[in-house]
This record gives structure tokens, C-alpha cells and sequence, in this order.
């Protein structure tokens, strides 16, 4: 049955694709996104937005416009936020107004129309995770606080067990995991997926938080140096430069399509089992940052090696990659999109891409702040 659907952020790179699988479907979907600079150059509509989509150009931060939006609405797709780590870390008043004040005025205005929206799915992320989960050869499973800055200056990069002092193994991390919050894009994705889960709980919304690991795909904003990892490498490969690799590249990671993040999302409005639960939804394929680097290159048909920086930025964590066992349990959901096939995809589009290198600027302000050393 066709449904009113309304997705925040709706014009970026996650939401887009999202719309364009909701409209596939039969379902009538109307966008609001504010269309920011920082992705949007200009601050123009975007060529890939479907044409078949309502779009409302606004803020989360303004309540008369989050009221207008949500008026017919059966479904609403919460993708709108402010996205970067570093960025997050001298940007505070900006990603908690954005992220959390945004959130906050959605929920009030679901409130104020109780029973009038069926359902709500609000991107989360990795991030609050901070530290993965990890082994200990003598006492157990751990996790781990994050690594103090006296330790990252040494450059001692890997992760010790807060009770014995061994170097820890890394190993896939579950929903259970205590949170940490290492930025404060962090803590603003942790207050919108408590914020959200909390309303559900109270007033008997079914509401899903999908925890997103590294995305990549077509539409990302490549001129944007704090968006996803594969974005920033792509954008500096195509400029003729180096990818800039931070610490020493072994870093774990996940890495997952968006075409696999749309059917997460589709499958966690059409499915009821998932309720009231926050869910990762990853590839199941841990890798580390280095191969990351050297997968997109091969791709590119690039020579250009990766520069191991030997630095570390505020924020960073070590490992994490996810446990994706209860989203195949509760949503039904398998990831379809392998990396290396991924890759492929990426580059066919990346050659068709202009972006603008702004890493070294972006870095540079990072410096000055004293969050990278």
C-alpha cells in the first residue's frame, strides 16, 4: 500500500538513494534538507534528486517548517544531521543545534500529532561506539576506554586492556557494547537515536535506529573533507594527490554500499520485528584503512601511494567493526554488495566527478586547534 513518506536530509547523499527506492515502490515522498554548502556547492538542487519528489527546502532547527513537513505524513526517514568528527570537535554549538535541538523539535511536533505518523527510522552511526569491542588473551572480552592523548603522542596506536596491560585483539562489535563518545558528532548521533528510541518507548511509536558503519557509493560530497573515508581518498586521488592515511593504517574498519543502506532502511519500515531496536547494519567484511586506500587505487587505475602520516586527530578511535547478526535476525537483512565489486561501482562514477582537494585545508585547521599531532 502506498504510503506518505518524509525523509530529512532527503537530498544527500544516503537520503537520495533512499528516495529513489521509496518512489520505486509506489510510496509518495516529500524531502527536507537544507541543502547546506558544504555539500550542496551553492547551495543548488541536486541533479540526482528524483523529480518526482516533493522538496521542501528548510532547517530542522525551525519549528513552523518541521510542523508544515510532517503535515499528511504516514512515515518519516530521520537522515538530516550534520556529518564529521573532526569538524564536530570546534564546531560544537553547530552539530548539537543541528543534530540534537533538530531532533528534539521533530519529536515535539510528532507529539503534538500523536497517532497521525505509523513509524519513525533515525540514521545512527558507529561513532558512538567510540572503541570496538576486544579479546584479551587473559582476561576475556573487554571494552576498552579510549586511548588517552599522552599514548597517541607516544604513538602507540594499538589498544590495552584496561586491567592487565596486553595488547588487545579486536573483534566485532555488538549492539550491547557500552557507548563512548569520542567527538561531538558522536554524542549528537548518541542523543538522536536515545532521543528517538526514548519517544517510542513513552508515547508507543515503533521507531528503528540504524547504527551505519562507513558508507560509500555515488552522490557522496566529494569536495566535503569530512564526509566518509572513501570520499576523501577518492577526492584526493583525482586531484593527483596522495590519500592521507592517519596513525599507521591498520586500523579496522567496515565498509558498506549505500545500495545495502537502502535496504536496511526499506526493510526497517516494512518490517515490525526490529521495534524499538537499534541495529548495525554494515557489510560483514572488517578491513583496514590501508586496504581501503589501496582497493580505491586499483579501482582508479591509480599509481599514487597512500602517505602514511604517522598522526592521530581527536576523535579517532582504533578499531571497530560491527557484529551484523541481529539486523539479519530481526530486519531479514543481507548485505549485498561486497567491497572490491563496490569499488568498481565507485570508480565508474568517480570518473565522471570534478572535486575539489580541500583535505590539506581541513587538516591544517585541525593543527591549529591542536586536534591532530
Amino acid at each position: 500500500m502506498s504510503k506518505n513518506i518524509l525523509v530529512t536530509g532527503g537530498a544527500g547523499f544516503i537520503g537520495s538513494h533512499l528516495v529513489d527506492a521509496l518512489l520505486a515502490e509506489g510510496h509518495n515522498v516529500r524531502v527536507f534538507d537544507n541543502l547546506t554548502l558544504q555539500v550542496h556547492p551553492e547551495g543548488k538542487i541536486p541533479e540526482y534528486l528524483a523529480k518526482d519528489a516533493e522538496l521542501v527546502i528548510g532547517d530542522m532547527r525551525d519549528e513552523r517548517a518541521v510542523k508544515m513537513v510532517l503535515d499528511g505524513m504516514d512515515v518519516v526517514y530521520h537522515l538530516a544531521a550534520v556529518v564529521g568528527v573532526g569538524q564536530s570537535m570546534y564546531e560544537i554549538a553547530h552539530y548539537m543545534g543541528v543534530n540534537t535541538q533538530g531532533t528534539a523539535i521533530l519529536l515535539q511536533e510528532l507529539l503534538n500529532r500523536r497517532n497521525h505518523v505509523e513509524k519513525l527510522i533515525v540514521a545512527s552511526s558507529m561513532s558512538i561506539y567510540g572503541e570496538g569491542k576486544y579479546l584479551c588473551a587473559q582476561c576475556g572480552e573487554v571494552s576498552p576506554p579510549l586511548r588517552s592523548n599522552e599514548q597517541l603522542k607516544a604513538k602507540q596506536w594499538e589498544v590495552n586492556c584496561p586491567a592487565c596491560g596486553e595488547v588487545l585483539t579486536p573483534i566485532a562489535t555488538d549492539e550491547s557494547k557500552p557507548l563512548q563518545c569520542p567527538s561531538y558528532y558522536a554524542l549528537s548521533k548518541k542523543d538522536q537515536e536515545e532521543m528517538c528510541l526514548l519517544y517510542g518507548r513513552t508515547y508507543g511509536l515503533p521507531v528503528v535506529a540504524l547504527r551505519y558503519f562507513n558508507i560509500y557509493g555515488s552522490r557522496q560530497a566529494l569536495s566535503n573533507p569530512y564526509t566518509g573515508v572513501c570520499a576523501i581518498f577518492a577526492s584526493r586521488i583525482l586531484n593527483g594527490n596522495p590519500p592521507l592515511v592517519f596513525e599507521d593504517g591498520r586500523q579496522m574498519r567496515e565498509f558498506v554500499s549505500v545500495a545495502d543502506i537502502t535496504q536496511a532502511n526499506l526493510l526497517a519500515m516494512e518490517r515490525s520485528e526490529a521495534d524499538g531496536m537499534a541495529l548495525n547494519i554494515s557489510s560483514g567484511e572488517p578491513i583496514s584503512i590501508s586496504e581501503v586506500s589501496a582497493g580505491l587505487a586499483e579501482a582508479l587505475d591509480s599509481q599514487i601511494p597512500a602517505q602514511l602520516t604517522g598522526r592521530y586527530r581527536a576523535g579517532d578511535v582504533r578499531h571497530c567493526f560491527p557484529d551484523i547478526s541481529r539486523a539479519r535476525k530481526y530486519l531479514g537483512y543481507k548485505p549485498k554488495v561486497r567491497f572490491l565489486e563496490g569499488m568498481k561501482d565507485l570508480a565508474q562514477w568517480l570518473r565522471s566527478q570534478q572535486p575539489q582537494d580541500r583535505m590539506a585545508e581541513a587538516v591544517a585547521q585541525l593543527s591549529s586547534l591542536g586536534l591532530t599531532a
